[in-house]
């Protein structure tokens, strides 16, 4: 019902959003005669503000045309490599002879669209063959293709480095930090040659007993059925996925700004005065941010179960006890590999040292090969994007990945 009820909603406030764009183009546009009055800079920032409160934000493109490799412009074309129900394994290829080893980076299924790793992927493509797991809103997903669970999930990453075989490199970025680390030591138990021979882990969930924040507790302080209750909602009749039970997006939205609501009213406040007097990067730069934070997907709810009871609240891949499709997983297996772990030091959805715990648990890599990086003044999202991860953080990741 609650589902139907936010449809509802968005369908109320839809000509009120076309209003109020309209407006904004009345206002500012150049060739519009309203945009040399005195006001038209107010209205058109009024207009703009509360079009972009209310709009509904379709998933980001991905905008990447081009890599720079050795200082030169190289066109990429993004090709779909493998295609399954709930995810498609994207290659951005470069149209040159040289591509580098090639580097899986499993995106996070956890509300927000591949996309937020647009900044990881450029950075990367200046030295690898980059591929990315680009996860489907589950939605969008008819119910007659069955229940996805976690179980699935690390079936798909196990799936996706068998196709690009041998010698591959690994990035995994918050959420799927368990499943990947599952997959590989699934791979290294199985004798499987395509175990990557370099990982490495940022901002994930290994061990939430470390350093628990906002987003653990909830998990921990709520009952697995209080969440099967209150949370999960089938999708409603106008989408393909309609009847699909799912952990709607439009939730993990609001969890998402209820955790730093002092700091989103304020951008939003600077993001109006931007527009008052005429900064237009500074209010650009607002729209960029917004436009893929306010981009969400709804999950599937079986995953979204588990992903809750395996992880946050039986600790079952940091104490041993988990297992696939009724095989346990040994994270010691891994031998062939190298591990690279990074944190930043405020980070406020995976707290300090549950990324780090994966070294504790792959004791089966030499001690030569294990590096841990804490990134000083860095939150969640800076780990993986913007200057300090571009300058910083993403010059050692590169060297650890080719050594």
């Amino acid at each position: 019902m609650l589902y139907t009820l936010h449809e509802l909603q968005k369908s109320f406030v839809a000509p009120f959003v076309a209003w109020a764009e309209v407006g904004h183009r009345l206002f500012s546009n150049p060739h519009s005669p309203l945009a040399y009055t005195p006001v038209s800079r107010h209205a058109a920032a009024g207009h703009e503000f509360v079009s972009r409160l209310w709009r509904n934000y379709e998933k980001p493109a991905w905008r990447i045309d081009y890599a720079q490799v050795k200082g030169a412009n190289v066109p990429v074309s993004i090709e779909v490599a493998m295609d399954r129900p709930f995810c498609q394994l994207l290659h951005f290829r470069k149209h040159t002879d040289d591509r580098g080893p090639k580097l899986i980076i499993f995106a996070p299924l956890s509300g927000h669209f591949a996309t937020l790793l647009r900044d990881t992927v450029r950075a990367a493509l200046q030295d690898f063959d980059v591929y990315i797991t680009d996860w489907r809103d589950a939605r969008m997903v008819p119910a007659s293709e069955g229940a996805f669970h976690l179980d699935d999930y690390v079936e798909y990453c196990m799936a996706f480095m068998r196709h690009l075989g041998p010698g591959l490199r690994m990035l995994s970025v918050c959420q799927p930090t368990v499943p990947a680390l599952a997959a590989v030591s699934l791979l290294a138990q199985a004798g499987d040659a395509c175990v990557p021979q370099a990982m490495v882990m940022m901002g994930g969930p290994i061990d939430t007993r470390r350093s628990p924040t906002k987003v653990n507790e909830l998990a921990t302080h709520r009952s697995h059925d209080w969440f099967e209750r209150n949370v999960i909602h089938r999708v409603p009749w106008r989408y393909p996925g309609h009847g699909r039970q799912v952990y709607p997006g439009f939730l993990q939205h609001w969890g998402f700004l209820s955790m730093n609501a002092d700091r989103h009213i304020e951008a939003h406040r600077k993001f109006f005065n931007h527009l008052i007097v005429g900064d237009g990067d500074s209010a650009e730069a607002h729209r960029k941010f917004y436009d893929e934070y306010n981009a969400v997907l709804d999950m599937p709810a079986e995953y979204y179960l588990d992903t809750i009871k395996t992880v946050f609240q039986d600790y079952a891949l940091a104490l041993g006890t988990m297992r696939v499709r009724g095989e346990l997983v040994t994270p010691a297996a891994i031998r062939q590999s190298a591990l690279f772990t990074i944190e930043g030091e405020l980070d406020d959805i995976s707290g300090n040292g549950q990324t780090e715990a994966a070294h504790g648990l792959c004791t089966g890599i030499p001690a030569a090969r294990h590096h841990h990086l804490m990134v000083k003044g860095v939150g969640h999202y800076g780990i993986f994007s913007g200057r300090r991860f571009r300058e910083g953080i993403y010059p050692q990741m590169r060297d650890f990945l080719k050594g």
